[in-house]
């Protein structure tokens, strides 16, 4: 699933294909807002390890699971 993570005074927001559910994703964020934890630790697909510091979260939004498509089509 696709999760965008914007991140107080940058200027880009943090984008990756996580293999975590929503569920998964959003009991981390929740962990780490609330102050369970210092960082947000989430890893994409390829196997990296994303670590935020939970005071420095803007906003979170998470999207549909990618569909691979496969073809020359304009779809």
């Amino acid at each position: 699933m696709e999760v965008k993570i914007g991140v107080q005074h940058a200027p880009r927001e943090i984008v990756l294909e996580s293999g975590q559910s929503a569920e998964e994703v959003e009991r981390a964020v929740a962990d780490a807002l609330a102050g369970k934890a210092q960082l947000l630790s989430l890893s994409d697909e390829k196997g990296r390890k994303i670590l935020i510091p939970a005071e420095k979260i803007a906003y979170l939004e998470l999207g549909e699971p990618a569909v691979r498509r496969v073809g020359f089509g304009a779809l």
